[in-house]
């Protein structure tokens, strides 16, 4: 099967082939994937990094595509240059999102034809940033979004997620998978990094007290005090903790 690379933004894959149906997850700009089934506008994928299969819209997509650099900030607005000036557009590329160059000057890269973005928003492809706390920080207050993947919208398990997709490391995309991919943590205190399952819901440690996640019934990505967290979900969604590990563990 021939490699594929979205170029676009993001794009929905949904769970059957139609628009109607479920958002399942998103695919970033440069993220490669492979057409398993074509359906008339429809294709059935499987992204490369996490192995996740669904479908989207079919479009003409990249091919031989090898990012050098990464989107390292939350989004990068992309510019469009006229008359050696450069102009915003109300189009990003988000956290996570691979690019080649094509020119380049002081401030700027061409990613497309006369797409730019901020040299100071990328990183080199190989870069690894170990600072979970403060990736999930910066998205704080994102909405949540079932099947979200971005600062425009965020379900629980892509905001674990996006720290391991950002550094090139596999970790599975929904609740469940994680859960049976995850070691379980034997001790029973939490500290800074301790990832925490219920069924159909994660979210992580950010010290000993307090914990991040995106939360369906605050909608958006909240800090919480950790017994707080746990004792909330148990009573309004009757969910007891499933497992507990740790980040750094992977």
């Amino acid at each position: 099967m021939k490699n594929n690379f979205l170029n676009k933004s993001v794009a929905n894959i949904y769970s059957k082939p139609s628009s109607n149906s479920e958002v399942i997850s998103q695919i970033l700009y440069g993220e490669k994937f492979q057409i398993l089934l074509k359906r008339k506008k429809w294709i059935k994928i499987k992204t490369n990094y996490d192995n996740y299969i669904g479908y989207f819209k079919n479009d003409k997509f990249l091919r031989n595509f090898k990012p050098s650099y990464k989107i390292s900030k939350i989004k990068s607005r992309i510019f469009l240059k006229r008359n050696k000036k450069f102009l915003s557009s109300n189009h990003y590329l988000y956290y996570g999102s691979g690019v080649c160059v094509r020119n380049e000057n002081k401030k700027y890269i061409e990613f497309e034809k006369n797409k730019w973005i901020k040299k100071s928003d990328i990183k080199n492809i190989n870069h690894y940033d170990k600072n979970y706390i403060k990736i999930f920080k910066s998205f704080l207050n994102t909405k949540y979004l079932w099947g979200g993947k971005t600062c425009v919208g965020i379900d629980c398990s892509a905001l674990i997620q996006i720290y391991f997709y950002y550094n090139r490391i596999f970790f599975p995309r929904d609740t469940k998978d994680q859960i049976r991919f995850c070691k379980r943590k034997k001790i029973r205190n939490f500290f800074k990094g301790d990832i925490i399952f219920w069924k159909g819901h994660v979210g992580t440690c950010i010290n000993k007290s307090n914990f991040i996640h995106a939360y369906g019934p605050k909608k958006r990505v909240v800090v919480m005090p950790t017994i707080q967290a746990i004792k909330l979900i148990d009573k309004t969604a009757n969910l007891k903790v499933k497992k507990v590990s740790n980040i750094n563990n992977y």
